[in-house]
């Protein structure tokens, strides 16, 4: 059974007006705004606000002095997809959901090893959930 897909209208009653700009306008919070853009001080996963799937771990988080939560790698190959963006008279690569292709943020090939990658990443279009001790 195919999942049919959301309307705007439909994502703008689940989401609140800031995530709804974010993940399906593809705006963006100010830096230093967002309460992620800190590594955390416990282990987790950063999931998708509009979909609940996991994103990135916080063993690849970062801090990039960027203002935005960036991370080197996502949490598997394809949890996100990238996509050429051409907005605001740039040339960047976009970073979306792959389950429901809210938009995260950015991709950009100034981070650090092992991958050189830098997601910078919206905290708005995230979720935290600490990793449970054991």
């Amino acid at each position: 059974m195919t999942k049919k897909p959301k309307t705007l209208e439909e994502w703008q009653a689940q989401l609140t007006p800031e995530q709804f700009y974010v993940c399906r306008l593809q705006g963006t919070e100010h830096p230093f705004s967002g309460k992620y853009f800190k590594v955390p001080a416990n282990p987790g996963v950063y999931h998708c606000v509009a979909c609940d799937s996991p994103l990135f771990e916080t063993s690849t988080q970062f801090e990039a002095g960027c203002g935005w939560p960036s991370f080197y790698q996502p949490i598997r190959p394809n949890a996100v997809e990238e996509r050429e963006d051409l907005s605001h008279h740039m040339h960047r690569v976009e970073v979306v959901c792959s389950q429901c292709q809210s938009h995260l943020g950015h991709v950009f090939p100034d981070g650090p090893p092992p991958t050189g990658l830098r997601y910078c990443i919206n905290s708005v279009a995230l979720n935290f959930v600490e990793s449970k001790k054991v």
